[in-house]
């Protein structure tokens, strides 16, 4: 690896890694009430910065996207596979939560994402495409390049993704965690990062924006 696409490597793990808790840690620290409005600048922000570090793949490294584990030449198969994926990923999810009734511990309860469905939308889109670009695309193929083992590199990508959810308490960790581990390990063996994010805005809308709109817990 030469220098400077080393150095705009490192550059780019800096916002795989902590680019998205940044602007969320800013964005607690200047809103006190979310609105659609400041929600809205929020993904935004967070979408444009996935937009960099692309760019930062492309022109920088000089490498195609496919060596995130992104590429378009079969979407199809990668759409199949994402919803297969969120399947696996409900099961555990029901599993998890099936267990946390037992001992009462109580997840998620009344919890909305955003004050609207539109904003909701906006925010389980962006979630999707960001956190799997940047905590299981880049920073996997990444770490592995600078550091030799695919463990390390999906260890540390995989705690940082769980720790970025520390706002939803221990429980809500300890489901990133799994959810993320399941996920992890499906892009360790596909190395398909458009699956990953089928599966992933496919968890996150089901509940959040699909449910309501068709009246369940009403």
């Amino acid at each position: 690896m030469q220098d400077n696409s080393r150095s705009w490597t490192l550059v780019g793990l800096a916002i795989a890694l902590f680019g998205l808790p940044a602007i969320v840690a800013i964005y607690n620290w200047q809103v006190s009430t979310p609105t659609d409005t400041t929600i809205a600048v929020r993904e935004i922000a967070i979408l444009a910065l996935t937009a960099f570090l692309l760019w930062i793949v492309v022109k920088r490294e000089q490498l195609p996207l496919s060596s995130i584990g992104l590429a378009f030449d079969r979407p199809g198969k990668s759409l199949v596979r994402g919803l297969v994926l969120a399947i696996i990923v409900f099961a555990a999810l029901l599993a998890i939560l099936a267990v946390y009734g037992q001992l009462g511990i109580k997840y998620g309860e009344g919890a909305k994402i955003a004050p609207s469905l539109i904003a909701t939308l906006l925010t389980v889109i962006r979630a999707g495409i960001s956190e799997e670009v940047f905590y299981r695309g880049f920073a996997i193929e990444r770490l592995q390049s600078l550091g030799g083992s695919k463990w390390v590199a999906a260890a540390v990508s995989l705690l940082l993704f769980a720790g970025f959810h520390y706002r939803q308490g221990l429980a809500g960790m300890f489901i990133a965690l799994a959810v993320g581990a399941i996920i992890t390990a499906y892009y360790l063996w596909k190395r398909d990062l458009l699956a990953t994010i089928t599966a992933h805005f496919l968890v996150d809308f089901t509940p959040n924006v699909l449910l309501p709109l068709l009246g369940a817990g009403d």
